[in-house]
């Protein structure tokens, strides 16, 4: 199911797992991206403005949302962000595209970071929402960063401590999260709200999205660091909420030319939810910067 307006629903099969998919439009291809805990519904004040003028694709990462969840590896292979980056370039194939601009939020920025980096031949323009590299954050991390970010390393922890804390009440804990990080309780519609819950009520979301976790503490830092001597090649859009830990922690343009060729972007007047807390500008940051890659109207 899907709360975007004038969106159809599939499922695409990848090698590695079968996605549930959100889509509309007819012009240029453009992939959006979730966050923990959420689904694709997070992108439901943005999707149907941006269908107007390009073919977005929504789906749920692996492991999130009605997407499935693949078994699980000693080494969290099937969390990485490189196998999340493996399913969208086959998504994307699957649909008919070779080449695609993609935004991001949250965990599913640290997959746009990837699919970047693994696969820069089909990636024509990338945004990241409201994140430093998955790398930086570790290698910088103090006290300030544990206190706002405690749930990287409770949600890493070895199966089933997390698992089983967060299934005692996984509503409370969804929404303790959203309350946490943003700075606008009323930016998200009972809508929205509703699919997240449903979706989170799943133990195997719950367990897969700690994998997610448990990846980004071991085998993607094994990738990223293999990788500090590459850059992101295509144009970047680097959006942050102004409010939000992120924007205190760092100089957050600064770490990301650390990271990238191209990088052009600035804060929002919000906490970390973008997409819901700050439509509007994040709408006009995204029409532009995608938009910018359009061909030109013809003069007639």
């Amino acid at each position: 199911m899907t709360i975007l307006d004038g969106f159809q629903t599939l499922r695409v099969p990848t090698s590695g797992a079968e996605l549930h998919v959100a889509r509309a439009g007819a012009g240029s291809p453009l992939l959006l991206l979730h966050g923990y805990p959420q689904t694709h519904a997070m992108w439901h004040r943005l999707a149907p403005r941006l269908a107007a003028e390009f073919t977005v694709v929504a789906p749920d990462l692996r492991g999130y949302g009605d997407s499935s969840k693949p078994p699980t590896d000693p080494a969290h292979l099937a969390y990485s962000k490189r196998a999340m980056a493996q399913d969208l370039v086959e998504l994307m194939d699957a649909l008919g595209f070779a080449r695609f601009a993609v935004a991001g939020h949250d965990r599913g920025a640290r997959v746009v970071h990837r699919l970047c980096l693994d696969h820069p031949e089909r990636v024509e323009r990338a945004a990241v929402l409201d994140i430093a590299p998955t790398y930086t954050m570790f290698a910088t991390a103090d006290k300030a960063f544990g206190d706002a970010y405690y749930h990287w390393f409770f949600l890493s922890q070895p199966y089933d401590l997390p698992e089983r804390l967060i299934g005692t009440d996984p509503a409370y804990y969804l929404w303790a999260k959203l309350r946490a990080w943003g700075r606008d309780e009323a930016a998200f519609t009972p809508a929205a709200l509703a699919e997240y819950q449903r979706c989170f009520a799943d133990p195997a979301v719950i367990h897969a999205s700690c994998e997610d976790y448990r990846a980004a503490a071991s085998i993607d830092l094994v990738h990223d660091e293999a990788d500090l001597g590459r850059k992101v090649a295509c144009p970047l859009l680097v959006l942050w909420g102004g409010k939000g830990f992120i924007a205190r922690q760092y100089d957050v343009l600064a770490v990301w030319r650390e990271r990238a060729v191209d990088v052009r972007g600035r804060a929002l007047p919000c906490g970390h939810f973008l997409p819901e807390e700050a439509p509007e500008e994040t709408y006009a940051e995204l029409r532009a910067f995608f938009g910018a890659a359009l061909p030109a109207p013809s003069s007639g």
